[in-house]
């Protein structure tokens, strides 16, 4: 059994982890049952993802944040002991074992046979083709990526972090070229978002890839590295796009999806980057103290300096 993870820094580092991003958002359940299973009470966890059986997208969140803890796998290897036909255990382990291989603490063939046994033991879950999905999006080839996301789409058609993640791999494609309206990336949001029904979050999507072409154009130094000096998000094109996805946060706001936040930290920033103030304002007040490192961090900077200073300029209190 592995140690007890150690306590808190003092001084200037409690003072930072105080700033630090919180993976989990707004989600208590899930921030009490990772607190108990950074202690090795892994039955908090077990209760969590009973409870939110089949809603998939709570479901990947509630794992993905989970599978983050130092010690995952470890406590996950101990309840599949106390529970062997866990299905719930396995894509815990599975997805823990991802994030050891995207951290070179392990083998991404071991990360990969963790999810088939994940899925072999629950077909009808999303979760271990997600998990397999963010691991092929980082060593895998495309045609290994395409074919895991078909894997994920046909157990959940509106997926919405699978989504995200297709978006950020092929907004990378063709790193070289010059902005272009016509990029892939962009086509395959406007057809998800089309495809997707009316009041599904995946409508904000042409904003994730209007965001992830923007930190593939800045890395390459196509774009300024300042996305607010940038023309990215002025053009007749990007207007369209933020104007619809605004609009249709006005009319649904999903007030209950568990990564609605993540959606609403792209819209703030692509509103405050076209210089809508008012409009980046509203979505802030929403936003709350729950930002995320995406986008504020593209391409290379500090993201809790670039969040606080947006909202501080979008609110009048900068």
């Amino acid at each position: 059994m592995p140690p007890p993870p150690p306590p808190p820094p003092l001084g200037r580092g409690r003072r930072r982890a105080a700033q630090a991003f919180d993976e989990a958002l707004d989600d208590a359940d899930l921030v009490t049952a990772r607190a108990a299973l950074a202690q090795g009470r892994w039955q908090n966890a077990r209760s969590l993802l009973v409870h939110t059986g089949d809603d998939w997208d709570r479901r990947g969140h509630r794992v993905m944040v989970l599978a983050r803890e130092s010690y995952c796998a470890a406590w996950a290897r101990e309840w599949l002991l106390a529970e062997p036909e866990s299905a719930d255990a396995a894509v815990l382990l599975a997805l823990a074992q991802v994030r050891r291989a995207l951290h070179g603490k392990g083998k991404p063939v071991r990360a990969r046979e963790a999810c088939a046994n994940a899925a072999a033991r629950a077909p009808a879950d999303p979760t271990p083709w997600l998990g397999l999905l963010l691991l092929e999006c980082a060593v895998g080839t495309d045609q290994d990526v395409i074919r895991t996301f078909e894997q994920v789409r046909a157990r959940y058609a509106d997926h919405h972090h699978a989504h995200h993640l297709m978006v950020a791999r092929l907004a990378a494609r063709r790193s070289e070229a010059c902005p272009d309206p016509l990029h892939e990336a962009y086509d395959f949001a406007g057809w998800a978002a089309e495809q997707a029904p009316a009041d599904s979050p995946l409508a904000i999507l042409p904003v994730i890839a209007h965001a992830e072409r923007y930190r593939v154009l800045a890395a390459a130094g196509h774009e300024p590295a300042d996305p607010a000096a940038s023309g990215h998000w002025t053009g007749r094109r990007a207007r369209q796009v933020m104007k619809a996805a605004f609009d249709w946060w006005l009319e649904w706001e999903l007030e209950g999806h568990p990564r609605r936040l993540i959606d609403l930290n792209f819209l703030a920033h692509a509103k405050f980057c076209e210089g809508r103030g008012a409009e980046a304002a509203a979505l802030f007040h929403r936003i709350g103290r729950h930002a995320t490192p995406a986008p504020w961090s593209y391409p290379d900077r500090d993201p809790h300096t670039a969040f606080a200073a947006a909202r501080g300029a979008a609110l009048g209190t900068a």
